[in-house]
């Protein structure tokens, strides 16, 4: 019997010493086959999210964030204790005890699988970052098998911090949100370290189901599953019973339900500025790495300049579609029957995609046309009886193929939607009615930059960034027109012309294969010998081309390449591209013309100061100039710290300073005098192409260089009468008013090397030094050409030979009469005047 007994025991202890082996053989051998090949769990000791890239103000302020997933990294070291506690008593109240997994919780879970139930989770926040990291999210064995092993390695790799610091980091929180710092900010503003109770366990509460425990639309299971974390927190001694029972009391607060201020609504709207930003740093350092390498960008936007600039800009654009009389509207209506029902119609308001980014316009809807007037429900403000627009405000637009507008309702109908803005006094702010507005057809773009370090202080790329992304300051590639000739005379005077040289301004033809083109004038007139300031004040082509074709195109084009009009070997070398006939862009333009206003000195625009990495080391600094005193803490008396410029040189200073005093002319009084007028020294040079299709103004003053540019995006004429000087010219005007208000603006820096010399600047004359009159102007001359100069005439006729019999034309008609001059006795003489040539057509651009 006791044989019996012994035998069945050592049968049993043998079978189950066999099948303990067995087991350990068949357990070994599976972590050895699924552990063979698995990721390099060592690679997260480096680890390093994709993380949101912020761009900020000169000033400092945050202005825009891009990125892929939303993330703003924590160290473990930032995050309070109470988040760490809510995450670990909703995902894995044993976390701090376990070696990498949770044996209760794998039988649990084997438990329900037998029992019929879906294979689930138990896994432990150490697996959980495994499968985030590197392993699939697929529902199987074999990947449980896997993180199992790699959490197990994990946790003798990484410290407990370390690995909730991984996690906390990574976990997908809804909203586009990962991690708990950007969370924190996307359901209530604020950061980690404010967070109360029942917040920190709402986002504890996430994980389980991010997309389907939405504070708004799943309110109620999204305060269960939270009252569910701040229990366990009570029940794992993390917060007392008191804490417990009054955050579970609270309701559910968030952004999204309107608690809250979102973190949105503190920064400026996305426009044109950021939105290049994003474009050239995506070219520079790729767009891996500006999505999610976690940059801080500090940028050279300026909002106060940003917003006058695009004040400017619209108020251009508006005033000449209004000018037209077309009311075009938005286009958009939202359905009549909801027009009942204020609840109704405000949901369908918002939902609206129209432009909402304009200063001072606001969204609204015609409810009712009625007689003389038009009732509007106005977004965001509450019904007033005052919310109508009356019949004298229509009266200047009307429909296409329509008579004009006596009432709002030959314009407008109920359901549409529009945009309005407050009328009131220019006496008091005192509201006097609304008015309806339209976007423009036209665009245009707009650029302003420091002259001296090609840091971008405004650009606004068209009338609204969300009616238009498209920026047409870099993107928009256009005729430049007449603001192109300063290359060419830029490029003359540095071959040994001068501001006094005489260029004939007459009919010319040139030949083109089988055409022959026949540029011509703006008034449609010619005025023969012409000084070289007067050509570009009065905008002359005829003398453009003529001055082109003596110098050579090549010369031309080598110039405008190194100012960075063009790329190197992009311009085409035919004349008539002499009068801005190839395409380019704002942002070109003003950048070259900096480097009039700079002395001649190589800038490079940019709208970023400098890019810090994630871990704050600099990696683009714009400025490269040095400064030499900074670092001493004694500088002379009445001395500042001196600033050294090793920049490259693109143009002989004297030459630069006689490009910009011509065309300081044109201000003063050239085609730009009546409409640009400011109280410090300004130069620039209006265009306006071919059939009024684009006009451009650009211009600047010591230290601030501007530009404008109006068209249709598909190019067609804007009508007679558009010209750079009409359109561009207010705009610059507004904006460069307050620049100077904040900047100042000084005299035109005057280069060594040269002498100022008395001319007649129709004639080109040489007058004494006395002499005074609106004819005669200073011009600064190298000190070895004044003598060369003025030995005898200088006249470029381009072949041109002068006919017989040919009708003289007025000066008078172009000029303001002959040259008077007062001598130095006091006398007033006049200058004989120049001869003129009859009225012949022609063609080409102006």
């Amino acid at each position: 019997m006791i044989r019996f007994i012994l035998a069945f025991f050592g049968a049993i202890f043998s079978f189950v010493t066999i099948g303990a082996v067995l087991g350990a053989v068949i357990l070994g051998a599976i972590l050895w086959i699924y552990g063979r090949d698995l990721p390099k769990h060592e690679q997260l000791a480096q680890y390093a999210p994709p993380t949101i890239s912020r761009v900020y103000s000169g000033e400092g302020s945050l202005i825009d964030e891009f990125s892929v997933e939303r993330r703003l990294f924590a160290p473990s070291s930032e995050i309070p204790d109470l988040i760490k506690q809510a995450f670990i008593s909703a995902e894995d109240k044993n976390f701090y005890t376990h070696q990498g997994y949770d044996p209760v919780g794998m039988a649990s879970a084997i438990v329900d699988m037998a029992q019929g139930g879906r294979l689930r989770g138990a896994s432990t926040i150490t697996q959980q970052v495994m499968k985030n990291f590197l392993l699939s999210g697929d529902r199987s064995a074999e990947r449980k098998i896997k993180e199992l092993i790699l959490a197990v390695r994990l946790e003798q790799t990484l410290t407990k911090e370390q690995i909730l610091e991984l996690y906390l980091n990574e976990i997908y929180l809804g909203q586009n949100s990962y991690g708990v710092a950007a969370a924190a900010q996307t359901y209530y503003n604020k950061p980690l370290s404010e967070l109360n109770v029942e917040e920190a366990a709402y986002l504890a509460a996430l994980p389980k189901a991010p997309s389907t425990l939405h504070p708004v639309r799943a309110k109620e299971s999204a305060t269960q599953r939270r009252n569910f974390v701040l229990r366990e927190m009570y029940e794992n001694g993390f917060i007392t019973q008191a804490a417990y029972q009054d955050a579970r009391a609270e309701p559910l607060r968030t952004v999204q339900n309107g608690d809250y201020e979102g973190f949105r609504s503190q920064r400026p709207p996305r426009g044109y500025f950021t939105d290049e930003i994003r474009r050239q740093l995506s070219r520079d350092f790729g767009a891996e790495e500006f999505f999610s390498g976690g940059l801080s960008i500090r940028s050279t936007f300026d909002p106060e300049f940003q917003d006058r600039s695009a004040a400017a800009l619209q108020r251009g654009l508006e005033k000449y579609d209004r000018s037209r009389g077309l009311w075009r509207g938005t286009g958009k209506t939202i359905p009549t029957e909801t027009l009942g029902d204020e609840a109704q119609w405000r949901e369908a308001l918002a939902e609206t995609q129209v432009a909402r980014d304009i200063e001072g316009w606001e969204v609204a809807v015609i409810l009712e046309t009625s007689g003389d007037t038009a009732t509007l429900g106005i977004e965001d403000l509450p019904r007033e009886d005052s919310q109508v627009v009356p019949a004298k405000d229509v009266q200047w637009a009307r429909r296409p193929g329509q008579s004009r507008a006596r009432v709002p309702g030959d314009l407008v109908s109920p359901g549409d939607v529009v945009h309005v803005r407050r009328m009131t006094s220019d006496d008091d702010g005192s509201f006097i009615r609304w008015t309806l507005r339209q976007v423009p057809d036209v665009e245009g773009a707009f650029v302003a930059m420091d002259v001296n370090t090609g840091r971008v202080i405004a650009m606004q790329g068209g009338f609204s960034y969300q009616h238009s992304v498209f920026n047409r300051a870099t993107q928009a590639a256009r005729q430049p027109g007449s603001s192109f000739k300063p290359f060419v005379y830029a490029a003359a005077l540095d071959t040994g012309f001068t501001p006094a040289t005489i260029v004939v301004d007459a009919p010319f033809e040139h030949r083109v294969g089988n055409t022959v083109w026949r540029p011509k004038n703006y008034s449609n007139k010619f005025y023969g010998p012409t000084t070289l300031r007067t050509g570009i004040e009065r905008s002359r082509n005829l003398m453009t081309v003529r001055l082109a074709k003596e110098i050579g195109m090549s010369t031309v084009a080598e110039y405008a390449e190194k100012f960075g009009v063009y790329d190197e070997g992009e311009m085409l070398k035919y004349l008539p591209i002499s009068l801005g006939s190839q395409e380019t862009t704002l942002y070109r333009m003003v950048t070259a013309y900096s480097m009039f206003a700079n002395g001649g000195e190589r800038i490079y625009p940019t709208l970023v100061d400098r890019v810090q990495d994630r871990y704050g080391n600099t990696i683009y600094r714009h400025d490269p100039r040095k400064c030499v005193d900074c670092a001493s803490p004694l500088v002379p008396q009445g001395q500042g710290p001196r600033i050294v410029s090793e920049r490259e040189r693109v143009m002989d200073p004297i030459t630069a300073y006689q490009i910009t005093s011509m065309m300081k002319g044109v201000v003063d009084r050239g085609t730009a005098a009546r409409t640009v007028n400011l109280p410090v020294p300004t130069a620039g040079k209006t265009g306006t192409t071919n059939e009024e299709k684009d006009v451009w103004f650009i211009g600047f003053t010591s230290n601030i260089a501007a530009g404008c540019y109006i068209g249709f995006d598909q190019p067609r004429p804007m009508g007679k009468g558009a010209a750079g000087g009409t359109m561009c010219g207010p705009v610059f005007d507004e904006f460069m008013e307050y620049a100077v208000e904040e900047f100042g603006g000084s005299d035109f820096k005057v280069p060594p090397g040269g002498t100022f010399i008395k001319i007649d600047r129709i004639s080109g004359a040489r007058l004494s030094s006395s002499a005074s009159g609106p004819n005669v102007v200073a011009e600064y001359f190298r000190n070895d050409s004044t003598e060369r100069v003025f030995a005898g005439t200088v006249v470029v006729d381009g072949g041109f030979k002068m006919g017989s019999g040919l009708p003289l034309y007025s000066r008078q008609e172009a000029l303001t009469g002959v040259s008077e001059i007062v001598t130095s006795t006091g006398q007033r003489r006049s200058i004989p005047r120049n001869s003129g040539f009859g009225t012949i057509s022609s063609g080409g651009l102006y």
